[in-house]
């Protein structure tokens, strides 16, 4: 698998982000999904991967900064087809990296609370990742809503 800086203007990745999207709108309220759209993907503070198998896009994700020592997972999606295949796994280590190598302290990140979402969940646990609070501009009370954090 190889995990490329970008990708954004890729028609596979604009597919995946919209299969995202879509996702966590059939899943959750539009009140409770905070996903960042295109543009919102292409900020400063944020940077974004694509993870190839060849030709064929087989996952995104990304960390936005939220503070000199505090970053945030956005955007995780492993292509439809190869669920369970690693690449979630492949990518959210990569992540976790660039944090570390970026001098961050913290990550953490916002994921829904259905039963749609615990594979993810799963694996964040298996990362090390732990239930808190809120975070950044999020409020405690959602209950479509589940924050979890790890200390790097």
């Amino acid at each position: 698998m190889d995990i490329r800086d970008g990708g954004l203007d890729d028609p596979q990745v604009i597919g995946l982000l919209r299969l995202h999207a879509q996702g966590m709108l059939a899943s959750s309220p539009a009140e409770s999904c905070h996903f960042l759209d295109l543009s919102a993907l292409k900020a400063p503070d944020v940077d974004f991967w694509s993870a190839w198998d060849g030709q064929m896009l087989a996952g995104i994700g990304a960390l936005k900064q939220l503070d000199s020592a505090h970053g945030e997972i956005k955007s995780m999606r492993t292509a439809p087809g190869l669920l369970r295949s690693g690449t979630g796994a492949a990518i959210l280590s990569h992540i976790l990296s660039a944090a570390r190598a970026r001098g961050l302290k913290r990550l953490s990140l916002e994921t829904g609370s259905g039963e749609a979402f615990e594979p993810a969940i799963a694996l964040y646990r298996k990362f090390g990742f732990t239930d808190c609070g809120a975070f950044g501009e999020y409020s405690d009370g959602d209950p479509f809503s589940r924050f979890m954090t790890r200390v790097l």
